[in-house]
């Protein structure tokens, strides 16, 4: 049987002037240059960033492979390269079969259309007939949760609305590959786990999803092999437990300094602690994440999420309307308290701007709760919480 998909030296180089991040090269940027070497001005050096280089792999129909990698690896850029989003620099890319990609927030979406409108336009994009798509409406509709809304140009949906529509009519319109990027963490942890049983229902009826994801609970659960990528090039490509564990312990090396060398999320601590990575009260507490941003972002939906290893949600936290310039920043969220039981837990954080992915991480250091426990610490069932109870026994007359 021929590979569902087949990946040759795929690579993506840009060119940059040495002066200007990507962002910032555009038609009006081009013609200043040229007019300046017709002025006799020297041009700006020129740099060659290789998103991905000479990358190879194949997956099998009915395969579901995780990608993984930090930010800036490639892995993004290869899910664009295969859903024909942009062109190779080098070598090629063989899909076989109708192709479903849920690549950002609302992606492939026309705003101006309502929710209705816009799954018959993906379906067309697919390549589908209106009886097809009219026999699964229904289900989308009721895996989106968006029947109130059907009929409301998607301008008007949050990112949560969005990413429900979204990844419905993905996974919902039959497509033979399913290409998914880093958006489930905008949803809630029901919509999580059901997206999951989406895709492992996927796999089980023969369609391939390749998975990008920076959740090793959801990897390691939905997979049974994923690529580790590290620079546009492949580390490794095997087992999904085993490659998560090697990415997992490449990030425990010294980091690059953030200011000079890193772009999204960098680095976290806790502000004032003898040791900045582990917590022994209760609170009041100080969190501090250093972020760097390449590109202004004026209109900003940022989230803060707290979790266990195993990708349990605790608690947390949207922040809208969050404004960055250029640079290095830090960010400062005070918690009143932590009231948490003692073991590790993990923090997560995402920016959107404007609908598009700044970044999200889910951070590999650990946060270390190290208060005495107020209740059984053997035992699992007793939770996250870690509050004190009181029990007084009366008996009845």
């Amino acid at each position: 049987m021929l590979p569902a998909i087949e990946v040759h030296k795929l690579s993506k180089w840009y060119h940059l002037r040495a002066d200007l991040p990507a962002e910032y090269h555009t038609l009006r940027d081009a013609l200043a240059g040229a007019l300046g070497r017709l002025a006799g001005r020297r041009p700006a050096p020129v740099r060659t960033v290789r998103a991905l280089d000479a990358v190879s792999f194949e997956v099998r129909p009915g395969e579901v492979v995780g990608i993984v990698g930090r930010n800036g690896a490639g892995k993004s850029t290869l899910l664009k390269l295969l859903a024909g989003i942009t062109e190779p620099t080098g070598g090629r890319a063989v899909l076989r079969g109708r192709v479903g990609a849920l690549l950002d927030v609302g992606a492939g979406f026309h705003p101006e259309l309502t929710g209705r409108e816009n799954i018959y336009f993906s379906g067309a994009i697919l390549g589908m007939k209106k009886a097809e798509i009219e026999r699964k409406l229904d289900a989308i509709v009721a895996f989106a949760e968006v029947e109130e809304f059907l009929e409301t140009p998607v301008k008007f949906y949050s990112s949560g609305m969005y990413v429900r529509l979204a990844f419905a009519v993905a996974a919902h319109l039959e497509a033979d590959i399913l290409l998914v990027d880093e958006v489930l963490a905008v949803g809630d942890l029901a919509f999580q786990r059901k997206c999951l049983g989406k895709m492992e229902a996927v796999s089980e009826e023969g369609r391939t999803v390749l998975f990008v994801s920076h959740n090793p609970a959801h990897v390691k659960r939905l997979c049974g092999r994923a690529i580790w990528l590290e620079r546009g090039r492949v580390r490794f490509d095997g087992n999904a437990h085993e490659a998560v564990a090697r990415y997992q312990a490449s990030l425990l090396a010294p980091p690059d300094d953030p200011a000079t060398s890193a772009d999204g999320f960098v680095a976290w601590r806790l502000v004032g602690e003898p040791d900045p990575f582990t917590l022994d009260h209760e609170g009041p507490v100080t969190l501090e994440i250093t972020i760097a941003v390449r590109e202004e972002v004026r209109d900003g939906l940022h989230a803060l999420v707290l979790q266990t290893p195993d990708g349990l949600r605790v608690a947390g936290w949207g922040f809208q309307g969050v404004r960055l310039s250029p640079g290095t920043h830090r960010l400062h969220y005070r918690f009143p308290t932590l009231p948490l039981r003692p073991g590790s837990y993990r923090w997560f954080a995402g920016l959107w701007d404007g609908g598009e992915t700044v970044d999200t991480l889910l951070f590999p250091r650990p946060l270390v709760i190290a208060t005495p426990a107020h209740s059984v610490l053997g035992d699992t069932w007793a939770g996250v919480l870690n509050v004190p109870c009181a029990l007084e026994v009366k008996k009845t007359p």
